[in-house]
């Protein structure tokens, strides 16, 4: 999906020359919804097709499926014996999908503590979300610092005070990009573009065909007025913002700079819905050309994701067995 694009894998490639990096492919997160077990499978080895197509590079990257690293779901069960009842309730996205569901099941109303584990398990440094995803960095920040202080080994100075000095786990910092971050539905533009809209007008996915996505632009929601700005805090200009801060995000470009462009040539809304179609278009095609071409070699994405698991595991079998260990669970001896 291209919010997805531009509000996380954009800057993931940017990253990857700078840190040494960890992604995996949430298998395990998708379930806390209904699936239908072939479409999973496929849409898993689709993801990491587009990871790759994107410009995410395995040598630079771990990337793995977060079911083949099974100390995500263990320690999510540690963090969640530390997690209090009323943190999950306030989580906003809780809120949002079990508002839309008769039976609520209890992985989604758990699912930030496996997203806690998921960042925790690597001594993760810096996390880069949307700002969706804050919310439930907070919590994973709350649970590191929550469980140094219950698990940590602690120390007295000559004063008397107590201070953590080998933590359980690294605390986290975010990084939310100050572009792109958050795009939005071309048809309700005061809510941020989802895969899971209903209106598929609402949403451009990585594998829509060209003329697919210029509809879509063209289709786009505005307003009844005619001047375009850049004005993130007005409501009524939603729609033109979203077209612009699109742009923006995948140009580089300073979104009000852009407004100021149009507003100078005398352009019209219809100008901007095919001008942001067109970048849109350059943008995604090489990325669904290539991810086709990916996905004719499953062989080749099962050894990347063979390689990732196995860094995986090793980096996350370390933190979780000092977890345990400091929790004061026995150690498997073998014979």
């Amino acid at each position: 999906m291209l919010g997805n694009y531009l509000g996380a894998l954009k800057n993931w490639v940017r990253l990857q020359e700078q840190y040494n990096s960890i992604y995996c492919l949430v298998d395990l997160h998708a379930i806390t919804v209904p699936q239908d077990p072939r479409v999973l499978k496929e849409r898993t080895y689709e993801g990491l097709a587009i990871y790759l197509a994107s410009g995410l590079d395995p040598e630079k990257n771990t990337l793995f499926v977060q079911s083949h690293v099974p100390a995500h779901s263990e320690l999510s069960w540690l963090l969640t014996c530390s997690t209090y009842m009323g943190e999950l309730s306030r989580m906003t996205q809780f809120k949002d999908k079990s508002a839309k569901q008769q039976n609520i099941g209890a992985g989604l109303f758990t699912y930030p503590v496996l997203m806690a584990a998921d960042i925790l398990l690597y001594q993760t440094q810096l996390v880069p979300v949307g700002h969706d995803q804050k919310q439930h960095l907070e919590l994973a920040r709350d649970l590191a610092i929550r469980m140094n202080h219950s698990f940590g080994e602690p120390q007295t100075d000559s004063q008397g005070n107590v201070t953590i000095t080998k933590p359980l786990f690294q605390v986290p910092e975010v990084f939310i990009p100050p572009v792109g971050a958050r795009i939005m539905s071309l048809q309700n533009p005061t809510s941020k573009m989802s895969k899971s809209d209903t209106d598929q007008n609402a949403v451009i996915f990585l594998d829509d065909e060209d003329s697919v996505i210029l509809k879509k632009v063209k289709r786009a929601v505005t307003d009844s007025g005619a001047e375009i700005v850049f004005a993130p805090d007005q409501t009524e200009k939603a729609g033109v913002t979203n077209l612009i801060s699109i742009q923006a995000a995948i140009t580089g470009q300073d979104p009000h700079q852009i407004a100021e462009v149009y507003r100078s040539s005398g352009k019209q809304y219809g100008h901007l819905k095919v001008e942001t179609a067109e970048i849109v278009v350059q943008a995604v095609k090489p990325i669904r050309e290539k991810a086709r071409e990916l996905m004719a070699d499953r062989g080749e994405l099962d050894r990347i994701l063979a390689r990732g698991a196995e860094r995986a595991n090793e980096r996350a079998q370390r933190t979780l067995d000092q977890v345990k260990d400091a929790m004061g669970l026995l150690p498997v001896l073998r014979r």
